[in-house]
């Protein structure tokens, strides 16, 4: 029997996955296979739930220009398929009685002055006259950026697959991947279900993407970490909806990143620590949630948001799969001798940017090059290729960011 061919193969399906075959079916259509190793939808890794952040304040001036090319690819989602996946809730980042934190904020407005981004200074009086849900002081430091909002990341990932089936792709489920070789000069992906030939590989398998990717010689250093937001069934269900209260994000003078949203899919909002799981693999965590880290939310909304609190209605966790300093990694497998595959990692921050991610891995496959500026996004860096790269994060830390000048979530 012929092996199958296609133009272009996609391995993992979701958030970023789901997003390149959406852009490559547009242009290619039938062309198009997309190989996910569970069930569209699952839960096993990162680019599920009811929503994600989606927002302008990153200090990097690249993560600027993709987060316009973010929204401009969303829209774009929207436009075709009739649902709303954006809403502009507002968003808040602030911290209280820590300096260091502070000049964190600064460097958002830096950037944000730079490139052109609106935002509001606020103390913790503006914040609470504009958001009295917060119980901040006067002490606290905030900026507010009117475009920051709540991404439905369950209905963008079925609406870019339903989307892409409609423009001819064929995506498969259960198909796990076990290996790429080539075959007469092209890729050959090897499955559970057998083979497959193309004229390029897309590899967006998260914290399986290693399993993938060594047999074409590469494994990405990468810090896997089980995370988790839990939702509370706030008894004050008006406070908290899209149209009342915005996305936010509190800097703690211990240094750990608190973030939450307003309702939505959930009958209550949701709040998680950033980067503050436990070490795991893809094959050995657990779902089970951190109990230490949920008694860290309870006592953060105690002190800022106690409005927030209710009984817990769910804790819901996920997989970080980040590289050592958290940027992602777009690049070909050129330098191993597979130029036809193209890897990209999310790095524990790439839902928002799923669709700009999308159609950079598309323009990747069928033009050879990129509008968008990825070029510190290779797989050619110290993060990736030296052994003695030190991480750029403790686990649940931001000051080693601020030194860095990273910003994630």
């Amino acid at each position: 029997m012929e092996t199958p061919y296609y133009d272009s193969i996609v391995v993992g399906c979701g958030g970023i996955g789901s997003g390149a075959l959406y852009w490559l079916a547009r242009q290619a259509g039938k062309g198009v296979l997309g190989l996910e190793q569970f069930k569209l939808g699952h839960e096993n890794g990162g680019s599920q739930d009811h929503s994600r952040v989606i927002r302008m304040d990153y200090v990097d001036g690249e993560y600027i220009d993709l987060c316009r090319g973010a929204y401009s690819c969303w829209e774009e989602v929207e436009r075709e398929s009739g649902h709303r996946l954006i809403h502009k809730t507002g968003g808040v980042s602030f911290t209280e009685g820590s300096p260091t934190a502070e000049g964190y904020i600064a460097k958002f407005e830096e950037a944000m002055n730079k490139h052109g981004v609106s935002y509001e200074r606020l103390d913790g009086d503006l914040l609470k006259k504009r958001y009295p849900q917060f119980t901040t002081t006067s002490d606290c430091q905030a900026i507010f950026i009117p475009d920051n909002g709540v991404l439905d990341a369950a209905l963008a990932n079925a609406t870019n697959i339903q989307l892409a089936r409609k423009h001819g792709a064929t995506i498969l489920e259960e198909v796990k991947v076990t290996g790429i070789t080539k075959y007469r000069g092209l890729p050959l992906v090897q499955t559970n279900r057998g083979n497959f030939r193309s004229r390029r590989v897309v590899v967006t398998a998260g914290a399986w993407a290693n399993d993938v990717l060594q047999s074409v010689g590469v494994n990405v250093p990468l810090r896997v970490t089980q995370e988790q937001v839990t939702y509370f069934a706030t008894p004050h269900l008006q406070d908290f909806t899209k149209d009342r209260f915005p996305c936010w994000t509190f800097f703690s003078p211990e240094g750990e990143v608190y973030y939450g949203l307003p309702i939505h899919g959930a009958a209550g909002p949701k709040i998680g620590i950033d980067a503050a799981g436990d070490v795991v693999t893809a094959h050995t965590r657990s779902f089970v949630p951190n109990q230490k880290n949920i008694e860290k939310c309870i006592k953060m909304c105690q002190t800022y948001l106690p409005g927030y609190l209710g009984p817990i209605l769910k804790t819901k966790t996920c997989l970080y799969a980040m590289t050592l300093d958290r940027h992602f990694v777009i690049d070909t497998c050129h330098r191993t001798g597979f130029p036809e595959v193209i890897v990209c990692y999310g790095a524990g921050h790439a839902f928002k940017f799923a669709s700009v991610l999308g159609k950079i891995l598309a323009e990747l496959v069928i033009d050879g090059w990129t509008s968008f500026d990825i070029k510190s996004f290779s797989l050619d860096r110290p993060a990736v290729t030296d052994p003695d790269f030190q991480p750029a994060i403790e686990i649940g830390k931001w000051r080693e960011l601020a030194q860095l000048g990273i910003s994630k979530l």
